[in-house]
């Protein structure tokens, strides 16, 4: 029907639909939203525990390598100990 020929209560019924539909628009889009968040969310609750097990594993690892390089460096330098001050010593490397 053109515009011209409705009444006043048909556009009325109209824009009513109009509303009803937008509203429906409305409330899966935020339905949607709400199921991308809440995945994002749980994503982000746990980045803690895993930046922590990383830090960790990291620590570890780069213990591991750093005491395995001092062991073998260590032997290379040993010689005789002539005196010792806490954790210190003095070495004779004739």
């Amino acid at each position: 029907m053109p515009a011209e020929q409705r009444t006043p209560a048909q556009v009325r019924t109209d824009i009513e639909a109009e509303r009803e539909q937008l509203a429906e628009a409305v409330e899966h889009l935020r339905d949607e939203l709400g199921e991308a968040t809440d995945v994002a969310g749980k994503l982000k609750s746990r980045l803690p525990l895993f930046a922590a097990g990383a830090a960790s594993a990291g620590f570890v690892l780069a213990g591991g390598v750093g005491a395995t390089l001092r062991y073998f460096a260590r032997r290379g330098r040993e010689g005789n100990e002539k005196a010792r001050v806490g954790r210190f010593s003095l070495l004779d490397r004739d």
